[in-house]
């Protein structure tokens, strides 16, 4: 089964000369690729749901023997949660189109139109280190929107967040095509 939403477009990888490479700019589309902490976080509670799944089945099985199946639903379920929780984790990101920018959490996401778009610009400053506490130096992607000041919104993208750890190159590639949607886009 194929999974859009978990690679980018090839163009991306080809086209270094064409700032907005995509043919169909309605669709909700991740400038870059996720990057190897986000799928491999992924890949281990997909791992893990898989063996929760296996116990569903056994609990199952001897359940049925003695009359009890209602914890293998509740297993089976628990097994779905996580499922949903690694796909949402692999949809995290930033996405763009014509409407607007997108930018996906794993509880909220957030849209806003190209019309309330101010600027999007790389900034040096301290950034969250995969998401946790723990704060390095580094570059960020920020957002200024006509409603709401700079400082109350998180950054777009960040060079130490689960995709772009380790990965510069993928962070300068990235922000500059948002950067080129924005431009794009805020013209018009």
């Amino acid at each position: 089964m194929p999974l859009p939403f978990l690679t980018a477009d090839r163009a991306f990888d080809t086209a270094d000369d064409v700032a907005l490479p995509f043919d169909d700019r309605e669709r909700w589309r991740r400038p870059y690729r996720p990057g190897p902490w986000r799928v491999g976080a992924a890949a281990l509670l997909l791992l893990l749901a898989s063996f929760v799944l296996f116990a569903a089945v056994v609990i199952a099985l001897t359940g049925a023997l003695t009359g009890v199946p209602s914890s293998a639903a509740i297993v089976f379920g628990v097994a779905l949660a996580v499922i949903a929780g690694a796909l949402r984790l692999l949809r995290m990101g930033v996405w763009v189109s014509v409407r607007g920018l997108r930018q996906v959490g794993f509880l909220v996401s957030r849209t806003t139109s190209w019309g309330q778009v101010v600027s999007v610009r790389t900034v040096q400053q301290p950034v969250r280190w995969l998401g946790l506490p723990r704060t390095v130096q580094g570059q960020a992607l920020m957002l200024v929107r006509r409603s709401r000041p700079a400082d109350d919104l998180p950054p777009l993208l960040t060079t130490h967040n689960a995709d772009f750890l380790g990965r510069l190159e993928a962070f300068d590639r990235a922000a500059d095509s948002v950067e080129a949607w924005a431009a794009e886009y805020h013209r018009g």
